[in-house]
């Protein structure tokens, strides 16, 4: 690579260019004779406000076109929320590294400072992820839940305008961009499993590209990638994604690898709900035998029959 800038590739909301940047920062530490430059890319699930996330498709809604920029060699690496990531990259692709992973489990923000447990028929709570809406039906079958598409920022306004009472969004997000004194509430693992690698800033890269790779490596955090490698290994097996209600939370406690899984219909009423542990240096395997364990209780029948109705 000549001694050109290293191009780095994000959507344009605050939250992707505060982590672009926290890319950019780590990467200058690591190698600060180097110059890193941030290029902003529109993608389609940014330009697509109007519609829920379910009924527009999850592949590569909000990553596309940040990899069309790494495939053409326009940018040399690009900066995603994993969660947003298919489990699937496009051929030419690959992950460079993960940083450090932030807050993992989902906030709510409400109105009037209730929690969980208060909110009634009188609130109206807003979320844009069918995974959030059945836990919280689950949680109460009688919540008024809407949806709510749009960046942090737009979110908290919409509720400030009277359009919900209370939203539940990732913790993380609200934390990087200093609104964490807005939230109502932490919601625990057991209410909310949160969304597979929830918390965890992705750095996507092009395979055959060495000299980016080495760059990037140097500020992979290895215990992060352990976790979200075996979570997006569950997630993959079960064929899931932002159309389908699946959650995961794992753990890594010294040499001990904790998972729980969580697939459900839209509406909450029928779920499958499990965990497994063991050894860190198994891990991945681990979350295989979980997500054989959810085939084997009829998830993949029930994921399908989603995208099905989804697809109506």
């Amino acid at each position: 690579m000549t001694d050109r800038p290293v191009r780095i590739a994000t959507r344009g909301s605050k939250l992707a260019l505060y982590q672009a940047n926290k890319v950019k920062e780590e990467l200058q530490k690591c190698f600060p004779a180097k110059t890193f430059e941030i290029r902003v890319i529109k993608t389609q699930g940014d330009k697509i406000l109007d519609v829920a996330l379910s009924k527009i498709g999850d592949k590569g809604l909000f990553t596309k076109e940040l990899e069309n920029s790494l495939l053409q060699q326009e940018t040399d690496l690009a900066v995603h929320s994993l969660k947003d990531m298919p489990t699937e990259l496009p051929e030419g692709l690959m992950l460079g590294g993960i940083l450090e992973r932030g807050e993992v489990r989902d906030a709510l923000v409400s109105l009037n400072g209730k929690k969980l447990s208060q909110l009634d028929k009188s609130d109206i709570v807003a979320t844009s992820s069918l995974r959030r809406r059945a836990q919280l039906l689950r949680f109460n079958p009688g919540m008024n839940i809407v949806d709510i598409r749009g960046n942090v920022d737009t979110r908290l306004q919409k509720m400030a305008d009277g359009y919900c009472t209370a939203v539940v969004m990732a913790a993380a997000g609200l934390q990087r961009l200093g609104y964490g004194d807005r939230i109502t509430e932490i919601l625990d693992p057991s209410v909310i499993v949160p969304a597979v690698s929830q918390g965890a800033i992705a750095i996507e890269i092009r395979n055959n590209d060495a000299s980016i790779q080495s760059l990037v490596s140097a500020i992979n955090h290895e215990q992060t990638a352990v976790a979200v490698t075996a979570e997006r290994t569950f997630m993959r097996m079960l064929e899931g994604g932002c159309q389908i209600p699946v959650g995961c939370y794992s753990q890594v406690d010294h040499e001990t690898f904790r998972i729980t899984g969580f697939v459900s219909n839209p509406d909450g009423t029928k779920a499958i709900k499990d965990k497994a542990e063991g050894p860190v240096k198994v891990a991945e395997s681990i979350a295989i035998s979980l997500a054989n364990h959810f085939l084997e209780m009829g998830a993949l029948e029930m994921i399908r029959n989603i995208r099905t109705l989804n697809s109506l």
